[in-house]
């Protein structure tokens, strides 16, 4: 009976939808801003190869032994994934380890040198960004809040995940 009632009323009797989660949030936060297709384009190229070159720049920085800023950095964004979502961490993880591979052999072809790739690919790749963004019309997320420098790359896995079935 107070359910029909509530009903000839217009409310709404249907149990409260679970509250989105803090992935989901900033993923379609991220995603406000990144809806021109050409913007997008560029963000596949450029988004990598940014996270590619910060790390490698890190890299090259020694803080004790063999462990450099870089792998401090992959170990504390990974947190940062973790933290979102499970299975996140583990499709980051292989990028960033894949990345690191990356990194090494590059370091190991190029000796001290190889910051100059680093630093030329960071440089490019952030006028792409900021182009990307002219074009879209709207500024870059990271502006608002820094941790979308973060959101960005796992954004992009996002599609990798949703295309092959796997849940975020």
């Amino acid at each position: 009976m107070g359910q029909r009632l509530l009903i000839s009323l217009g409310l709404s009797v249907n149990k409260p939808s679970k509250p989105m989660r803090t992935v989901d949030l900033l993923l379609e936060e991220y995603g406000e801003s990144h809806q021109n297709p050409t913007n997008k384009w560029i963000h596949w190229i450029c988004v990598p190869t940014i996270m590619f070159s910060l790390i490698g720049l890190l890299w090259t920085v020694t803080l004790y032994g063999p462990l450099t800023l870089g792998m401090v950095f992959l170990g504390t964004a990974s947190l940062y994934y973790l933290r979102l979502s499970w299975t996140l961490f583990w499709g980051m993880l292989l990028l960033s380890l894949a990345m690191a591979w990356g990194i090494m052999a590059l370091e190991q072809s190029m000796g001290s040198s190889a910051w100059l790739v680093h630093l030329g690919l960071f440089a490019v790749a952030w006028v792409g960004q900021f182009v990307g963004h002219q074009i879209e019309g709207k500024k870059p997320s990271f502006l608002k809040d820094l941790q979308f420098l973060l959101v960005g790359p796992a954004w992009l896995l996002h599609f990798v995940y949703r295309k092959v079935g796997l849940p975020i």
